[in-house]
């Protein structure tokens, strides 16, 4: 859930009808409204048991816990996994890749190693039409990857026995919030506050608008962000410790009388953090949680995070955009990426479920490697340009 981005929850009017199929004075029975698609009824809704709540319960602080991770035991050419697929292909070169014929309810532990190790390379992982892959699955496969984290503020299903899930819930009647946040704020990892912030985290849909009724949600990679900066700029930036503060997501939530479950905290973590699994350094700022860089004036701190600020959110090459179906299953790695939902799909409903594994505390290690350095030198393509000084002419 972004930083400040307080759901508000009500339930939407099962009559509500928009776009729908009017007859034609033509012969085809095709008919379109453009921008709009119709409602779906949730009369009789299957994922009652998943309706956001918000316990009135109070947890103590978060323990350190160890953490191993299962991609260090993975086949280096993801062999045990994709025995079992039809087809896998990347989204594009930097973040996003799709595996089809794969039912993630029945992976084989050397299966769920290769899962670890892909999500540690490409970001993220898109699955289609997981119809298996109920709530217990989810929070099995996750809890294979590491401790399950519990969120202090967000919503929980209603079943009131899963706390260690967070429920992202839209309807018709919730509140428009696109005022209230720069879309570029919107762009976070998940609980980086936290002493040690998630690795893989799975979010599956169990209801969103049709095709054409928006919803979508982007992910950007933080190796490429950090690949895209001068060798200057990751010099100085490496270095460097950011403070990442849960102050808002608590204030939040105190303002809607809701019980904020564990007291926030700020903590502080490396501005480039080494990845355990493949070695390579990545970015690790979001604009929703951090808040300043320790050590340095304010004018210099803030000048530097609207830059990264900037670099995270428009920079197209290090984005991948998914667009959901219900039963869809995206798995992505917090570690090295941040993520966006999309606004703009009002009246519709956008109903999914999240878990997501405690990892190790961030950490820089000075000796490790650049991903497009690394995999530049491995394909023989020369070093990337970063001169800015030069003139040219932009081809589209």
């Amino acid at each position: 859930m972004a930083p400040g981005l307080v759901e508000t929850i009500h339930e939407e009017p099962s009559t509500l009808l928009r776009g729908s199929a009017k007859a034609s004075k033509h012969t085809s029975t095709l008919t379109y409204t453009p921008g709009q698609v119709p409602l779906q009824d949730h009369t009789d809704y299957a994922h009652d048991w998943a309706r956001p709540t918000f316990p009135n319960v109070r947890w103590p602080p978060l323990e350190e816990v160890s953490y191993a991770d299962k991609g260090l035991l993975a086949d280096p050419q993801f062999g045990n996994l994709l025995s079992s697929a039809t087809g896998i292909s990347d989204y594009n070169p930097k973040i996003g890749t799709e595996i089809t014929g794969i039912n993630l309810s029945t992976l084989t532990n050397a299966q769920k190693n290769d899962l670890a190790l892909l999500i540690s390379t490409r970001g993220v992982v898109f699955f289609r039409d997981q119809k298996d892959f109920d709530i217990e699955a989810q929070r099995s496969l996750g809890a294979y990857f590491g401790k399950l984290h519990k969120h202090a503020t967000t919503s929980v299903p209603a079943r009131g026995d899963l706390d260690d899930v967070h429920v992202v819930f839209t309807d018709s009647n919730s509140r428009d919030q696109r005022a209230n946040f720069a879309p570029t704020f919107l762009w976070h990892s998940d609980v980086t506050y936290e002493l040690q912030p998630p690795s893989y985290t799975s979010l599956k849909l169990l209801s969103g608008p049709p095709q054409g009724g928006g919803g979508d949600t982007l992910w950007s990679s933080q190796y490429a962000a950090y690949d895209a900066l001068s060798p200057y700029m990751q010099k100085y930036l490496e270095g460097l410790t950011a403070l990442h503060s849960a102050q808002m997501q608590a204030d939040g939530s105190l303002a809607l009388r809701r019980t904020v479950r564990r007291e926030p905290i700020v903590t502080e973590h490396p501005l480039v953090r080494t990845h355990p699994v493949t070695g390579w350094k990545a970015l690790f700022f979001n604009p929703g949680f951090v808040t300043a860089i320790v050590g340095v004036p304010k004018l210099e701190s803030d000048s530097i995070l609207r830059y990264l600020n900037e670099v995270v959110a428009t920079m197209q090459e290090a984005h991948v955009r998914f667009q959901w179906r219900e039963g869809d299953v995206a798995f992505w790695d917090n570690r090295i990426c941040n993520h966006s939902a999309s606004y703009g799909f009002a009246p519709h409903r956008r109903h999914a479920v999240r878990v997501a594994a405690t990892a190790e505390k961030p950490y820089f290690d000075p000796a490790s490697r650049s991903q497009e350095e690394e995999l530049n030198a491995k394909s023989g393509l020369p070093p990337v340009n970063k001169d800015g000084s030069g003139i040219s002419n932009y081809n589209d």
